[in-house]
């Protein structure tokens, strides 16, 4: 028992100090880069908002949520804790500004977040659906996998492109060279990522799993995560070049081996630190890799940092 506490203080102890890192280097570096004061006047409308025609999908920072549909997931102050990233629905995600969505089902179709499940897939579709109906030129980046552990819901591409069919943008490396005027009326990029079922054939209406890469460390220490998600990001060819969507996940996570289990308190650890994160891309020499930043309970500031760099790249000041 006495081993077990002294672990727990250890453990603590860690967080602390990397808490510590990330609060003294914000206000050693600070966290302004090009763009950081640019604020969209209709975070819903965007895309829209910075030209759809000047607006190259390789320019784009696209700001995401990580394990999106999990709002609902659970019981209210009994299990939901453990397993909520995002207190918003899908379609008010949307609207706040997110543009990638991170959406995890098991075989009967119902979105899922490790042992939990929560509404059906439907549910997503029509959210995605009505803000489609709602705007004109904004682009989604829709990834669906099948949960570790689980089964590959029957026939599943075959239900996305029933219900998706018209807004998809079919897989073509030349897409990344394109504005967003090019790509309209299509809206969405489906990434489609079944952990048994065949995945799909290059040219169709779904992307497959080598499109939308990213490194994921499971920790709850922020510094760590921070560090690493830089380290990964510069390995990676520059977005003028690269053939493929990159995520990096503005995320921490709890671990069995300390007492705080609550997914808000723990990811609160690094979530502020997005825009710190940016500058630090700066000024480690790797900005032009940064392509998809995703988070938990995203907010305005988190899309607006997004947007900002993006807004910088489109007017040419920065690559």
């Amino acid at each position: 028992m006495g081993s077990e506490i002294s672990k727990q203080l250890q453990k603590r102890e860690i967080v602390s100090a990397e808490e510590k890192t990330l609060a003294d280097l914000c206000k050693t570096c600070g966290w302004e880069f090009p763009g950081c004061d640019y604020h969209p006047s209709d975070r819903k409308n965007w895309m829209a908002g910075l030209d759809p025609g000047k607006v190259h999908v390789n320019k784009i920072i696209w700001p995401g949520t990580h394990d999106s549909a999990t709002n609902k997931i659970g019981v209210p102050l009994v299990s939901r804790p453990f397993a909520q990233c995002q207190s918003l629905s899908i379609y008010d995600q949307l609207v706040r500004g997110a543009r990638v969505l991170d959406i995890r089902v098991q075989e009967d179709c119902h979105v899922c977040h490790g042992i939990l499940k929560t509404y059906s897939i439907d549910v997503v579709i029509k959210d995605i659906k009505k803000f489609l109906s709602e705007t004109n030129s904004e682009i989604i980046l829709l990834e669906i996998r099948t949960e570790f552990g689980r089964e590959d819901p029957p026939e599943f591409d075959k239900y996305l492109e029933e219900h998706l069919g018209e807004f998809l943008i079919h897989q073509d490396d030349h897409v990344f060279g394109k504005t967003i005027a090019e790509l309209l009326p299509k809206r969405i990029f489906c990434v489609w990522k079944p952990r048994k079922s065949p995945q799909p054939k290059k040219g169709g209406p779904l992307w497959s799993a080598g499109y939308l890469k990213d490194h994921w460390i499971d920790t709850d220490l922020p510094s760590t995560k921070f560090e690493s998600n830089l380290n990964h990001l510069r390995e990676q060819p520059p977005v003028s070049s690269r053939k493929f969507f990159y995520r990096v996940e503005n995320t921490v996570t709890p671990q069995a081996d300390n007492p705080v289990l609550w997914v808000k308190p723990v990811t609160e650890r690094i979530r502020g630190y997005a825009r710190l994160f940016i500058a630090e891309c700066f000024s480690k020499g790797c900005a032009d890799r940064l392509q998809i930043l995703s988070t938990d309970f995203i907010d305005e500031d988190f899309v607006d940092a997004c947007i900002g760099l993006t807004h910088a790249r489109v007017q040419g000041i920065v690559k």
